[in-house]
């Protein structure tokens, strides 16, 4: 092995396969990122800056699999995810930082710090809801010793902005900082909305939009609802509703570009009936 214990395959392996071929072996595949950074021009030239969007991509795909149910595709989705680690870990060990063996280990440790109810002496929570309540509080002391000075601090800035919008409101709300009542957020969610009305600047609009869009994310926390998911799921329904619309006009030779709207808001609503009709329950 090398140094680091991780980057390179056995010697074994080696000898027997010496062009690398496909394996369920973590160090070949440290081997072909060592490998990509050394002669791939493209890979050469990547930071950490520039995969980041990729990293989060990979993810949603990863989403989109589980979303769809198909699990045929998700291990080269999750593969594709675990090479965004990889690649991470190996810019980093070339710069001196840590490598693929500090990743393991440190979320390794993070796990067993974390539960020590299966790990540790304590005995397990009660329910889920206990389990989580410990969680946060733990994560309160580690937020501490890392010497965070805001209570917001490690909400990371990259997340989906609605998911990160839940999560800052989630951890103002841990304190208190909240409405005790989701009526309360019906009723702000109402008051946003004329003030998008009332904006008269761009400017204004987009600041208000966003208070809005805001706030639409609370009441989705005080309902338990996931906004992220629950706007996947809207998206995914107007997918379809809308690809009925256009194979039914090009069944009958019509282009959506000549179709009235009167004419693509009725093909909607038959969408929607038929939905309505198959999952047995009223669909918006």
């Amino acid at each position: 092995m090398a140094a680091c214990g991780h980057g390179r395959p056995s010697l074994q392996w080696a000898m027997t396969n010496p062009d690398l071929m496909p394996s369920r072996d973590i160090a070949v595949l440290l081997e072909v990122m060592k490998r990509l950074r050394d002669g791939c021009p493209w890979d050469k030239v990547q930071t950490f800056e520039t995969i980041a969007p990729y990293t989060i991509e990979e993810a949603y795909e990863v989403a989109s699999a589980i979303a769809d149910k198909d699990m045929k595709s998700l291990p080269g989705e999750l593969g594709d995810l675990l090479f965004q680690v990889v690649f991470h870990a190996r810019m980093a060990e070339e710069a001196g930082l840590f490598d693929f063996g500090a990743v393991v280990e440190a979320v390794t440790a993070k796990m067993i710090r974390r539960h020590p109810h299966v790990f540790g002496d304590e005995t397990a929570r009660a329910d889920a809801a206990s389990q989580k309540d410990f969680w946060e509080k733990l994560k309160d002391s580690e937020r501490t010793a890392a010497g965070h000075t805001s209570l917001l601090d490690d909400v990371a800035s990259a997340l989906p902005a609605l998911m990160r919008a839940e999560k800052l409101q989630r951890r103002a709300s841990s304190v208190g900082f909240d409405w005790n009542d989701a009526a309360k957020v019906v009723d702000k969610i109402a008051e946003e909305a004329r003030e998008v009305a009332q904006a008269q600047t761009q400017a204004e609009r987009e600041e208000e939009v966003g208070d809005l869009l805001f706030v639409v994310a609370n009441l989705a926390r005080h309902l338990k609802v996931d906004p992220e998911a629950a706007l996947r799921g809207a998206n995914a329904k107007f997918t379809r509703r809308f690809r009925h619309i256009e194979t039914s006009l090009a069944a009958r030779g019509v282009t959506l570009g000549d179709a009235s709207l009167d004419e693509m808001e009725a093909l909607w609503q038959e969408a929607k009936r038929a939905e309505k009709s198959a999952n047995g329950r009223s669909l918006s």
